[in-house]
């Protein structure tokens, strides 16, 4: 999952050529975290960047097989989805989303309270989409540069596993939660454009079909 028009990222700069007091703390809080990963104090620091998988790919679609291995191929899956992630500038990354169909997933993302929650989850059941229904806007790392309208519960619950073999729930309200239903949509080969209808689909479709990469080899 990506930022959206809605839920700027705080990393990003404004029109090339314009500085303002913003965009410097942005790039400090950018360098930051950069300087965080390459010293180990957040994940992805012994990761490396793979090439992300679009629309049009059969890994995207196909339901991702259950992890019965965890031990060091499994930690360096992580680390290599949280340096794609952090790289591509997003909030979520399934394993499927660099070519990997496993059920994993990361995350970097804020709730609307703006409590950032970082983590990851091997094997993720969604046990729990409960709440208000809101349609907001919605973006994925694998469709860069589009996003639509898209209905998500605003309370979401996760059960799943550590890279370590621990069992862990994670518990999302807001835009987290549209990120935790995101993930595990990946996980079964849905992508957020299978929840929309109508004239919001249709558009989707169009942009996609135009977006410099539709006909990438």
């Amino acid at each position: 999952m990506v930022w959206t028009s809605a839920y700027r990222d705080p990393f990003a700069l404004p029109n090339p050529g314009t500085v303002t007091k913003d965009a410097r703390l942005s790039r400090v809080q950018e360098d930051r975290t950069l300087a965080a990963m390459r010293h180990g104090s957040i994940p992805g620091a012994r990761g490396r960047v793979r090439p992300l998988t679009l629309l049009g790919d059969p890994v995207l679609r196909a339901p991702c097989r259950e992890v019965t291995a965890f031990g060091p191929e499994l930690a360096a899956l992580v680390e290599d989805l949280f340096a794609t992630m952090y790289a591509a500038r997003g909030v979520g990354l399934a394993a499927n989303q660099v070519g990997e169909p496993l059920r994993v997933f990361v995350y970097d993302c804020p709730d609307d309270e703006d409590v950032r929650h970082v983590g990851h989850l091997v094997n993720p059941r969604l046990v729990t989409a409960d709440g208000v229904v809101v349609r907001g806007p919605e973006g994925c790392l694998s469709l860069p540069g589009l996003e639509a309208g898209t209905e998500r519960y605003d309370h979401a619950v996760v059960e799943g596993f550590t890279a370590a073999g621990e069992p862990v729930t994670v518990h999302g309200t807001g835009f987290f939660a549209r990120c935790l239903q995101h993930e595990c949509d990946h996980l079964a080969g849905r992508l957020y454009p299978d929840h929309l209808t109508g004239w919001r689909h249709r558009r989707l479709r169009r942009q996609a079909s135009k977006a410099p990469w539709a006909h990438r080899p």
